[in-house]
Formats: C-alpha cells, structure tokens, sequence
C-alpha cells in the first residue's frame, strides 16, 4: 500500500491538512512542499517536535522531487478567501472570485506534480475546488482528479441541523450537493434523524422553532459558514483539514467510501459534488441521491454555475 501524501501550499490550510494527517496517522509520510521553502522547513519541523506523541509519521519539507511516489497531492496552494476579497455575502460570485488567480497557480503547480508523481491522485482543495479539479484534471490528463466537494458543506450541514435539535451530529443523515459555495443545494427533502423525517425530530425534541424557520436559519449559517469563521480567525482551516486527511485515508487504503466529494461529470458538463465511491484511483462511481423538484432545479442551476466559471477560463 502507498503510504505518501503530498501537501503542496503550507499556508493556513496546507497546515491544517498535515497536522490533520499527523494526527490521525492517515499516511506513512507527509511531504510539504511550498514556493516559500523556509515556510515549509518550519511548520515540517514544528509539527515533528509533536509526532513521536502520534502513531509513526514521518513529516518532513521538500520540493517537488520529493513527492515521488505520493499516492495523494492535496493542492492547498493559491490566494486564499480573506485575501482575495471573497467573503461579502451579497456577493453571489462567492469563492468563484478567486478562479481567475488560482487558476494561475494550478497551471504552475499541476504539470510540475505529474512530473514526478504520475500516478497521484490530485486533490483540489484551493478555493474555489471544483472548477480548480476541472482545471487540473485538464492539465493532469487523466481522470485521477477530484475536489473536496461538499464533503465539508455535508458536515456543516449535520452540525447546525443537530444543534437546533439538540442531539449529536452523527444522529442526522444530511447531504449538501453541487457546489462548493453559494449555489450549493441541501437536500432538505431526504434529512432524517436516525431514520426518523426532520419533521417528527422537531416535535419530539421540542424545538421552539417551525421548520420554516429551522429551515431558514441553518441554510444561513452553512451556506456563509466560512465567511462567519473568516470574521473570527481570518482562515477556515481546520474541519477541511480533516476532510482532506480523510478523503487521503480513503484513497491511500482503497476504502471505496462514499463521500459528496466532487468529480468530472459529462452528463453536466462539469466537476460537481454527488455521492462518489472514493479509492485508490480516485473518484469512482456516482450514487444521485433522491432530490424533490426545487432540490433537482437547484442543482442544475448550480451545474450551470459551475458550467459558465471553466467557460471563462478558455
């Protein structure tokens, strides 16, 4: 089994991403690797002084040699949301403000790793990730290319529903769909809480909320959450972190997990996030959740979304 990860990008999240991967042990070496090389001497060694407190990990800095045999790349590389501007709720751009000059930095970064880790999946967890992965799947050449999708959209979505209900996260069975950002859609017509419709849950936990208004504040706090977590600390990091060390986990062990990750699809033109089977070569097959009327329209206006943002970078 390959046990390598790559993190090209040692910035906020490329950190969050290893020190996750550390944490959980989700590979037998880490490599960081930025275009500020004392950058990513620091944070290597900084997080080594905590490994022997790990399972074994090697974590070191490198450059782009060094990712020779990496069975995962996480491309956290590029200009990030509060640098770039991105964080104006009534800006229905959202993340995609950021395509123009990250795509930049994919077209640097994306030949240099099939260089010399070919057979490497690439994760495109730089804002915005899904038409980044379209991007890189371009300059990749092959199909081993996937986005962090709304795996992390998904989680937030579980969270919030769960706090207004009073009850642990992992007791709610949601999905958030499409995008990773402003046009993604909740699939409100399918949440359950341990099998039970979300309506029964909010009459028997008591909730002094109508649905309407649950409804209402929870598409609120996960559609902007990243703009709400920016405000406090400058850089969402952490829970993609851990999505990315366990998106790499899925892949490095062949898990074939489904997860809302987001991968090409030709019948919408486009990388977008369904429920996909994840392994060692990445992105596999695609489970389409059931979608009410409004849901499935939302999601093909949000295909289209992402359609017109790899449009215009031809």
């Amino acid at each position: 089994m390959i046990e390598k990860v790559g993190v090209v990008g040692a910035g906020r999240v490329g950190q969050a991403c290893a020190f996750a991967l550390l944490l959980r042990a989700s590979a037998r070496e880490i490599v960081l690797v930025d275009r500020v090389a004392e950058r990513a001497t620091a944070v290597a060694t900084d997080m080594r002084y905590g490994a022997p407190l790990s399972a074994p990990v090697a974590i070191s800095a490198g450059d782009w040699d060094d990712l020779d045999g990496a069975g995962v790349v996480l491309v956290t590389a590029g200009v990030n949301e509060k640098e770039g501007g991105a964080t104006d709720r009534d800006d229905p751009r959202g993340r995609l403000k950021l395509l123009d000059p990250n795509a930049d930095v994919y077209r640097d970064v994306v030949p240099r790793i099939e260089e010399v880790a070919p057979d490497a999946v690439i994760v495109a967890v730089t804002d915005p990730p899904d038409p980044l992965a379209d991007l890189a799947r371009s300059l990749a050449g092959h199909d081993r290319v996937l986005s962090t999708g709304t795996v992390i959209d998904t989680l937030r979505f579980r969270t919030h529903v769960a706090a207004q209900l009073d009850v642990h996260p992992s007791a709610v069975e949601g999905l958030v769909v499409g995008e990773h950002g402003t046009s993604q859609v909740m699939l409100w017509s399918s949440v359950r809480v341990q099998g039970a419709p979300l309506a029964d849950a909010l009459h028997l936990c008591a909730v002094d909320q109508s649905l309407d208004e649950l409804r209402e504040q929870v598409e609120r706090e996960v559609r902007y959450a990243n703009i709400a977590i920016i405000e406090g600390n400058d850089a969402s990091q952490f829970g993609i972190g851990a999505v990315c060390a366990r998106i790499a986990e899925a892949v490095l062990r062949d898990e074939r997990v489904v997860m809302p990750i987001a991968s090409y699809r030709e019948e919408h033109g486009a990388t977008i996030a369904l429920p996909t089977v994840v392994g060692r070569a990445g992105p596999g097959g695609v489970l389409v959740p059931n979608m009410s009327d409004d849901e499935r329209a939302g999601f093909e206006r949000s295909a289209a979304t992402l359609r017109d943002a790899v449009a215009s970078l031809r």
